[in-house]
């Protein structure tokens, strides 16, 4: 004989399972939300440090008191989170690589050697030139100052007896490099995505007053009346809308820019809104 805990009926119909205060405990908890990780292609805001690791000087970051800290805050940056679209080359290669499986508000701390970075020194691309051959071009040259000679840049490392040394190596070459990172939002929405790339060639536009709509395979773009004010819009629109067909996973044939510009008068109740 075989005996169970289930109930079986008289009729060799499949045994009922009792059911247990566990199991009730057990059905009343809400579902795990899953947890959703970095994957190639997905925008992501993401905050970030550079520091060269050797002298411990941070080089670049998205975060102003950090930029203030170590003497690189400029007025007209826009200090935030940036977008990138991983695995499509907004930073280096080996960074991208590694905000791969992250989640939302983890930090991480990626250490690149030269070779992963901006590549080792190389000596045959250090050359010493005459000081005319810049004093020609107007240029009075300039330790650590950087010149464009037949189309690539230098760096000059030394001036003297009528010579000028120029470094055609990356500035960073041969730099160990420390990331400090961490992806502060996925974007989700095809609005959200669209309303970054915006903000990439349009920095300082209010991205809330955007509106995106999607129809068919055509995206209609309506921008604020501020977008008037940005130089060469023209060129930032046609750069949003190729970044829309590089970018965007989905596919989109046409680009629609509409901007608004309010002609009536504001009621007494817009204006105290907008003072607030």
């Amino acid at each position: 004989m075989i005996v169970t805990n289930d109930e079986t009926d008289l009729h060799g119909e499949k045994p009922v399972k009792r059911s247990t205060s566990a199991d009730k405990e057990k059905t009343s908890q809400p579902p795990r939300k899953k947890e959703v990780r970095v994957k190639e292609g997905d925008f992501i805001l993401l905050d970030y440090t550079v520091e060269i690791v050797d002298d411990k000087r941070v080089i670049d970051t998205t975060i102003e008191e950090v930029a203030k800290e170590h003497a690189l805050y400029r007025e007209n940056e826009v200090y935030e989170p940036r977008l990138v679209v991983v695995g499509k080359g907004f930073l280096l290669k080996s960074v991208e690589e590694e905000l791969v499986g992250s989640k939302e508000e983890e930090k991480k701390v990626i250490v690149l050697p030269p070779e992963k970075a901006f590549g080792t020194r190389d000596p045959r691309k250090v050359r010493v030139i005459p000081a005319t051959e810049l004093s020609r071009r107007g240029i009075i040259p300039r330790v650590g100052m950087q010149v464009e000679l037949n189309g690539n840049i230098a760096t000059i490392r030394s001036v003297g007896g009528g010579r000028v040394q120029l470094d055609f190596n990356h500035p960073l070459a041969g730099k160990r490099l420390k990331y400090t990172v961490v992806v502060r939002k996925l974007l989700k929405t095809t609005a959200e995505k669209v309303k970054a790339l915006i903000k990439r060639r349009i920095p300082g536009l209010k991205v809330e007053d955007v509106k995106v709509r999607k129809e068919g395979n055509s995206l209609k773009i309506l921008l604020p009346e501020d977008a008037l004010y940005y130089e060469r819009l023209g060129l930032g629109l046609r750069g949003i809308a190729l970044d829309i067909k590089r970018y965007l996973p989905e596919k989109v044939e046409a680009v629609t820019f509409t901007i608004s510009i309010p002609i009536a008068e504001k009621t007494k109740e817009a204006k105290a809104k907008e003072q607030e």
